[in-house]
């Protein structure tokens, strides 16, 4: 099977076309997460921003939620 050289090029600009798509609905679905998380108030993200500029061995921990808990209350959502 001889694959010609102009026939390798244009599989490879497809391949590219189609990562850089894919990549790009990747980013925007995480941006759109981000956003409904913020929006429904399940996760503030500028208290994670913070931990860059407190990040002290004395520094309260941002949530205290310990392992098990997270197991039992899996399934479960928060009714506010």
């Amino acid at each position: 099977m001889d694959i010609s050289l102009e026939t390798l090029e244009a599989l490879q600009a497809y391949g590219y076309i189609l990562a850089t798509g894919f990549c790009v609905f990747m980013l925007y679905g995480y941006i759109y997460h981000l956003y409904n998380s913020e929006k429904k108030g399940t996760r503030d993200y500028e208290k994670y921003a913070n931990i860059a500029l407190d990040d002290k061995v004395t520094s309260t921990p941002l949530e205290t939620i310990s392992p098990w808990d997270k197991k039992k209350n899996k399934g479960e959502t928060k009714h506010v």
